[in-house]
């Protein structure tokens, strides 16, 4: 899959597994390394933010292809369906191997409780958060009133955003 025709951002004040991921883009054309992952991380909002989410200690590629292991295991990512399903449920097959994240039970407490409140109060799409025309600072503070997200996921999503191809910043 051919990179996206974006331009760059400057992330040099990052480090760590979304820096290494956003070289890889630059050097190789993906993010993930898996041309899957980055297509559906590129086609569903709901799966850029809750990569995002599942992005804490854990390698970012695996952290990041989480949410496509998730829509394999339910048949969809849809949260609407996911806000519905019984906590339980949803931990078991967040535990099935490989496990979608290495903290099954929170990250899945965390993805259905996310869940919930995109469907009350941004429609089930979480492409809701950005596409309204807010700024950049407002859209931080709207994803740091999400269960699991704080100041530095909300100060990445910029980046996750831009990199695959839901909302340009390059002109912030």
């Amino acid at each position: 899959m051919p990179p996206l025709d974006i331009p760059p951002l400057d992330y040099s004040h990052f480090d760590g597994g979304l820096v290494r991921m956003l070289n890889r883009y630059h050097t190789e054309g993906v993010l993930t390394g898996d041309p899957e992952a980055d297509r559906y991380l590129r086609d569903d909002p709901n799966a850029a933010l809750l990569g995002l989410l599942y992005d804490q200690r854990v390698r970012a590629e695996y952290a990041f292809t989480g949410p496509l292991r998730l829509r394999n295991r339910l048949g969809h990512l849809d949260v609407k369906k996911i806000a519905a399903m019984e906590p339980d449920e949803l931990r078991e097959r967040f535990a099935e191997k490989p496990a979608v994240h290495r903290f099954t039970n929170v990250m899945a407490d965390y993805t259905h409780a996310i869940a919930r409140m995109l469907t009350e109060t941004y429609d089930g799409n979480a492409a809701n958060l950005w596409n309204d025309g807010a700024d950049f600072p407002e859209i931080e503070k709207r994803v740091l009133a999400l269960p699991g997200f704080g100041k530095q996921k909300a100060m990445k999503l910029k980046y996750v955003l831009h990199y695959f191809g839901h909302r340009d910043f390059s002109d912030d």
